[in-house]
């Protein structure tokens, strides 16, 4: 029996609806599974100076955990975070180091080349420049629900050293708006299947549509005509 134009095109139209729709529903599942067993919420944000040098230059991107519905962040010693602090920086959160937590005694003293936590020397690997731990001296024992903020670039930071006029340049925990984390591949592997299965729904699509017309166009077999012979009959 003669095939029909565009019946291989019509499979292939079916095969790829169907992958394209089991992409998007996997993504969507993986997307719902993620955020079951967190409420994390996770934003990318762009670094707007060189003061967190090395570890952000400036137009580098990051990716940040905002937090869990009416949870504290568990902040750190070490982490890097965006803090919202009006007086340090107008319009829009700021990133920095803490340093220090609440009941923590921070101090530099001039001459020394690393600050002094609870009067230990303090190991900062991640400072640009690891012979200048900071530009002035102070002398600071954190107020609990408080953190000590610094720049990694300690030459160029604007950070709590900077303001220990201002309750000894410590910044109260609820200022924080977020933690640095790396990339979250759940996110991206989630969006992922979506665009990809979205992609290939739309090919399906459109190859069925070609199929659809491929097969009106196909000219109408032949009729035999009242009385004629039929083919291969002989008289």
């Amino acid at each position: 029996m003669e095939r029909r134009r565009g019946r291989r095109r019509g499979i292939w139209a079916i095969v790829l609806l169907v992958a394209g729709g089991v992409l998007v529903l996997g993504g969507t599942v993986h997307s719902a599974v993620s955020a079951g067993h967190s409420e994390v919420d996770y934003e990318k944000h762009r670094i707007a100076s060189d003061h967190m040098r090395p570890a952000y230059a400036a137009g580098d991107s990051g990716w940040f955990s905002m937090g869990a519905a009416g949870e504290e962040l568990e902040i750190g010693r070490g982490d890097v975070v965006l803090v919202s602090v009006p007086q340090w920086r107008t319009g829009g959160l700021m990133l920095s180091r803490v340093v220090a937590r609440g009941g923590d005694r921070i101090e530099h003293r001039r001459g020394e080349s690393t600050l002094r936590l609870n009067g230990e020397p303090l190991e900062e690997p991640y400072i640009l420049d690891r012979s200048v731990p900071a530009v002035v001296a102070f002398d600071v024992t954190v107020p609990e629900g408080r953190t000590f903020l610094m720049g990694d670039n300690r030459g160029n930071s604007a950070d709590s050293s900077m303001h220990i006029s201002e309750d000894g340049g410590t910044v109260p925990l609820s200022a924080i708006r977020g933690e640095a984390v790396v990339e979250p591949t759940d996110l991206i592997v989630a969006g992922g299947l979506q665009f990809v299965g979205a992609v290939v729904f739309l090919a399906g699509g459109v190859l069925g549509i070609v199929a659809l017309v491929v097969r009106r166009r196909e000219p109408a077999p032949a009729q035999p005509v009242p009385g004629a012979p039929a083919p291969g009959a002989t008289g």
